[in-house]
């Protein structure tokens, strides 16, 4: 059987210490940290939908936003483009696999929302769920993309 340290005070008391436990409460500790420097409620503590990580890019013809949901089937989740506002909502169910020891992985209903820099063609929005990444492609309106303009002389 393997020792765990023990951590000693200067009394009696002897306390084991568990190491996998200790890193835990650091990187639950770090987490919250990091929700504070960036303004963000502490994991469980937000009754709202929490916000999925996305990043926003911008071709010639089109505006392209894709989304983080790791577990989201196509039928969990639900686009709408309202003018120029991207509104991406769903809900990752909580898994249910017995007795949970640590849960980081963020459950229950999300929401993305972001104003496109440009006018769009909305008739031809796409979107694809692939590797629990949500792309979605949002052609741009023809006065929006650029022109070519040659210089006479």
């Amino acid at each position: 059987m393997a020792m765990l340290p023990v951590r000693r005070s200067g009394g009696r008391n002897v306390t084991i210490v568990n190491p996998s436990r200790e890193f835990e409460d650091i990187y639950d500790r770090m987490g919250q940290l990091m929700n504070l420097a960036f303004g963000l409620p502490p994991v469980g503590v937000a009754d709202g939908p929490w916000t999925p990580l996305a990043d926003l890019s911008e071709t010639d013809d089109a505006y392209v936003v894709e989304v983080d949901v790791p577990g989201v089937r196509k039928d969990q989740v639900e686009i709408q483009l309202q003018d120029r506002e991207l509104i991406i909502t769903g809900e990752i169910p909580e898994s249910e696999h017995g007795r949970r020891h640590r849960r980081s992985r963020r459950t229950g209903g999300f929401e993305f929302r972001t104003y496109l820099p440009g006018d769009v063609n909305a008739d031809a929005v796409s979107a694809q769920l692939t590797d629990g990444v949500l792309t979605v492609t949002i052609p741009k309106s023809e006065a929006a993309k650029p022109h070519q303009i040659k210089v006479a002389g």
